[in-house]
């Protein structure tokens, strides 16, 4: 009995135990930097890039293996059916000259070497290691987008956070309204037309107060995502969007920039490099194919040796290879227009990205000055709403101002303090943008 009531409580204390490690995974605080770290280190997206770029370098491995001395060995059995042996009469009798030997064992060792290839080798290895430059850039470009795609979602909680604390604060401030136009009513100074008005502001707030508590969810399941943890997390935020101005170069330097730093224009160009090397590879067909080859023989019978014995005889060949296609229906030129075309459409692709990344900094550009603008604009309105909320204020309490101007006045409040919220994080966003199209 004594037995059984302990392992009762050891299991309880285990699932406890369970639970609160449960818990506590659920919670995590977290700055910027460290939602970053977090983000690249879960990536699926991000890892699959990185098997790309591990693939692409096997491969310029593989091409580079090609162009080196190759050793390939080879056996063989074969079992013949019997014939009669090759012999002749002599003065004495039958002379054997080809046994019949039914049992044939061969071992060949071969060793090549491609001396000429028109080019194709060596187009190969240019193709696999501009191709892997390319690569590794799209890989610089997934960690880039990943890392903007974090601070996106980081800052849209911490935006959906900042206007939930500004309705909650307007629901206790308009439920205090409330309360003191309850008190006016009783010593008859206020209406009760004015204070169902003041209630009826109060349902709207906490209506809208719901809708902000469900933007702090949505957010923070989408920054949970981008992060590949799971969505159930409770996130703390710690750091905050504090007013660090930053004085960007000019409009053309940023572009300018870009133009040096885009990992896609770097991509771009690596793969104009490997349609080039493709060209090349493509006329490959129309020289002379020109390698060096070594035979090596172990066999039982050896066919070299005459005659024919049972038993294992070595011998050894070697000798140069000349391949030249003579007529190939025109194929060679075929494949060449193709690679032609490939090139051709490799030198647009970037021109179009270049054409797109200009446009895209200039208009992160302008929405940074944009952003500025807005907080300095944001940042007095709310000094004048917070200013004008507590004169209508004072009014109310001693009977001076209605109830409809004590709701315009927190209408006001409460929209400048959603502005200027918006205001800061939205040039926090709009930096990350910029900063994103220049290529940092």
């Amino acid at each position: 009995m004594y037995r059984s009531k302990r392992n009762v409580i050891f299991w309880i204390a285990i699932l406890l135990l369970f639970n609160f490690k449960i818990n506590a995974q659920e919670k995590l605080s977290l700055t910027i930097e460290q939602a970053i770290e977090i983000g690249l280190q879960n990536s699926k997206t991000l890892h699959s890039s990185l098997m790309k770029v591990k693939s692409a370098d096997a491969r310029i491995s593989e091409m580079n293996a090609m162009r080196l001395p190759s050793l390939k060995l080879s056996a063989n059995y074969r079992k013949l059916s019997s014939v009669e042996p090759f012999s002749i009469q002599g003065p004495t009798g039958p002379i054997t000259i080809a046994p019949s030997i039914l049992d044939n064992y061969t071992t060949m060792l071969t060793l090549s070497q491609p001396l000429f290839t028109g080019f194709r080798l060596l187009s190969n290895s240019n193709i696999a290691e501009y191709t892997a430059g390319s690569t590794n850039e799209e890989f610089n470009k997934d960690k880039v987008e990943l890392i903007f795609n974090i601070k996106n979602a980081y800052w849209s909680l911490f935006k959906a956070i900042q206007l939930q604390k500004v309705m909650d604060d307007n629901v206790l401030m308009v439920k205090a309204h409330v309360e003191d136009a309850k008190n006016l009513l009783k010593v008859g100074m206020m209406t009760q037309n004015d204070v169902l008005k003041l209630e009826v502001q109060l349902s709207d707030m906490m209506f809208k107060q719901v809708d902000a508590e469900n933007a702090v969810k949505l957010s923070a399941v989408a920054l949970n995502s981008v992060l590949s943890i799971p969505l159930t997390t409770n996130i703390e935020i710690l750091s905050s969007a504090n007013l660090t101005m930053v004085n960007y170069s000019e409009l053309n330097k940023l572009i300018g920039e870009a133009v040096e730093q885009r990992p896609e224009l770097k991509s771009a160009d690596y793969r104009i490099k490997a349609s080039e090397a493709g060209v090349t590879m493509a006329k490959s067909s129309w020289y002379p194919q020109i390698s060096l080859y070594g035979n090596y023989y172990y066999s039982r019978p050896n066919q070299r040796i005459f005659p024919s014995k049972d038993e294992f005889k070595d011998t050894w060949d070697a000798g140069v290879n000349l391949s030249l296609n003579v007529w190939d229906w025109l194929t060679t030129a075929h494949q060449t227009e193709q690679a032609q075309a490939t090139l051709a459409q490799a030198v647009d692709g970037l021109g179009i990205i270049k054409d797109n990344i200009t446009l895209e900094v200039t208009q992160n550009y302008l929405s940074v000055n944009q952003a500025k603008r807005k907080i300095d604009i944001s940042e007095l309105t709310v000094k004048q709403a917070t200013e004008n909320m507590r004169m209508t204020a004072d009014k109310f309490k001693n009977g001076l101002a209605l109830s409809s101007d004590v709701i315009d006045a927190e209408t006001s409040q409460s929209t400048a303090k959603i502005n200027y919220t918006n205001s800061i994080v939205d040039y926090e966003l709009a930096k990350a943008k910029l900063e994103k199209s220049i290529g940092k």
